[in-house]
């Protein structure tokens, strides 16, 4: 475990509360770092935080010239963390340490992403608090729940546990108090299972040295309207996760996808490149299901999907590689491969591999992107390696062994605002207004699409094995 610990001028409680922090003893923590981050305190605390590290060489101590504010401190302290689970806490002693084992629980327990500590949880006893701060604070906690659809009791906690690599993998922005809605807003749009465990609370006052105030609500409202907007909730990645997710928030569009693959798909299907789960959670309950991607972060949330679903199963399955198709030879009547062509080295090889894990008679549903003409940045930024031509799927396709019978233009009408943005205005990006647009006119566009004059910007074909 890694605690995280944003210090900024607490000379007077910074050793005791690190102290408590060094001396947890339970038997969930096999080895224990504590990542402090002086973030320019002018106080002295730098110097106390020195002479705690002599004794005790589980502190790590990263100094900052400036103070940058707890967000910063916390995102500074993530790049040091070597834990499984990191723990964020303040360096005054408003919470206890003695509290943290308590949030490790879930993790072994229920398979938890992260762990937040709530001060109005019932427990045995409770403090009377200060009343017009939690009311302040249960009107936040109840706007952020409206937005993320998560019943938490308490959004403004200090006490976050997190999964390690979770963490690393959300882009996390804000400098300040507001990183506690971000963080919170970004586990929501993550589907990360969220826990909360009651924890206990000494409040001080501002003459104590309590730092939190009246604007920091204010921007946290604010920050609420913010994150509710943006979707940038992966960091950018070599897979373009940060693209991907963006296409995800279209429910619209995806389930027009569905539908038009639904005819195809079987009883026991292999799902290359399942993402985030956008198809696959269409698709089932199925006799089997196996989702599989190479994306750590995806692999992570669709084991977390399949939890109670026996006949979801999630594996780490590169397509051009042989060795990762050797159990799975013959087992399925159904693969779909949807925007992964267009992506491997070897696209020869990958369809080789995936008619071996076809029963006799079963089907490949393959969808790439199509017309080298609309290549552009967009194309770049998801390491597209190329857009197919017709010809040229069909014949990879029989160059597999694979018997086609089924072929069709999909998405004709997004064809000019790809070309537009990809190949004039060059964006690596989607227009979050656009993607609406197209979102919302789905149930006419799809009405439509097979009477748009021009090729589809996908193309959908559907193989057989003899």
């Amino acid at each position: 475990m890694s605690v995280l610990v944003p210090v900024y001028n607490e000379r007077h409680l910074v050793e005791a509360s690190l102290r408590r922090v060094l001396a947890l003893d339970d038997p969930l923590i096999s080895q224990l770092q504590v990542v402090a981050v002086d973030d320019g305190s002018t106080d002295g605390s730098g110097a106390i935080l020195e002479a705690l590290q002599r004794g005790d060489r589980r502190l790590t101590i990263v100094r900052r010239e400036r103070n940058h504010g707890k967000g910063a401190a916390v995102r500074t302290a993530l790049e040091h963390a070597t834990g499984d689970i990191c723990v964020i806490h303040d360096a005054d002693l408003e919470y206890n340490p003695g509290d943290i084992p308590a949030l490790l629980r879930p993790f072994v327990d229920e398979g938890a992403d992260a762990v937040f500590g709530s001060r109005y949880l019932a427990a045995p006893y409770r403090r009377a608090l200060m009343y017009r701060h939690s009311v302040m604070n249960r009107m936040l906690t109840r706007l952020s729940n409206w937005f993320t659809d998560l019943d938490l009791t308490d959004v403004e906690t200090c006490y976050k546990a997190v999964r390690t690599t979770l963490l690393r993998s959300i882009p996390l922005r804000s400098p300040d108090f507001r990183i506690e809605i971000e963080l919170a807003m970004k586990l929501a749009k993550r589907r990360a299972h969220v826990f909360e465990v009651p924890i206990r609370y000494l409040p001080r006052s501002h003459a104590e040295g309590k730092k939190i105030g009246v604007w920091d609500g204010v921007l946290a409202l604010a920050a609420l309207v913010r994150f509710a907007i943006r979707d940038y909730i992966y960091l950018d990645d070599e897979y373009g996760a940060h693209i991907l997710t963006q296409l995800e928030r279209t429910r619209r569009f995806n389930l027009w996808l569905g539908d038009t693959l639904r005819p195809f798909v079987g009883d026991r299907v292999l799902e290359i490149g399942a993402g985030i789960g956008t198809l696959t959670d269409q698709f089932i309950p199925r006799e089997l299901y196996s989702a599989s991607d190479i994306n750590a972060s995806y692999l992570h949330y669709l084991t977390k999907y399949a939890l109670g679903k026996p006949y979801l199963h999630v594996a780490r399955v590169d397509v051009v590689e042989p060795r990762d198709f050797g159990d799975l030879a013959g087992r399925f009547d159904t693969i779909l491969m949807i925007n992964v062509l267009e992506h491997v080295s070897d696209p020869d090889q990958a369809l080789c591999n995936i008619v071996g894990a076809l029963r006799p008679g079963g089907v490949a549903v393959v969808l790439v992107p199509q017309g080298p003409a609309l290549y552009g940045s967009l194309d770049e930024a998801l390491e597209h390696r190329e857009r197919y031509t017709r010809a040229g799927l069909l014949e990879a396709l029989r160059r597999a062994g694979l018997r086609v019978e089924h072929v069709r233009d999909f998405n004709r009408i997004s064809v000019p605002a790809w070309w537009f943005n990809g190949r004039v205005l060059r964006r690596k990006r989607f227009s979050r207004v656009q993607l609406k647009m197209l979102d919302v006119a789905v149930p006419f566009v799809k009405r439509i699409d097979r009477l748009i004059p021009w090729p589809g910007q996908s193309l959908i074909a559907v193989g057989r094995k003899p």
